[in-house]
């Protein structure tokens, strides 16, 4: 499963990426692979039944605990 997911992960390079480069999108390519390489790590332990930490509890404990933002 995971060589099926390297192939899908290379196929999106191929085909995102050379057009980026050609019109010499610096700045945007390296925004696609930091959000590529994340959306890798997270669909790897995805498949591997890794538990993947929700997003909104890390939210609610930044306004909640850090920035005191409690609304009632």
């Amino acid at each position: 499963m995971i060589f099926l997911l390297i192939i899908i992960f290379i196929g999106i390079i191929f085909f995102e990426a050379p057009s980026l480069i050609k019109n010499k999108h610096w700045y945007e390519l390296k925004v696609f692979s930091v959000f590529l390489f994340i959306a890798f790590v997270m669909s790897v332990l995805q498949v591997k039944d890794i538990p993947i930490p929700n997003p909104a509890k890390g939210m609610e404990y930044l306004v909640k605990d850090v920035l005191h933002l409690n609304y009632k």
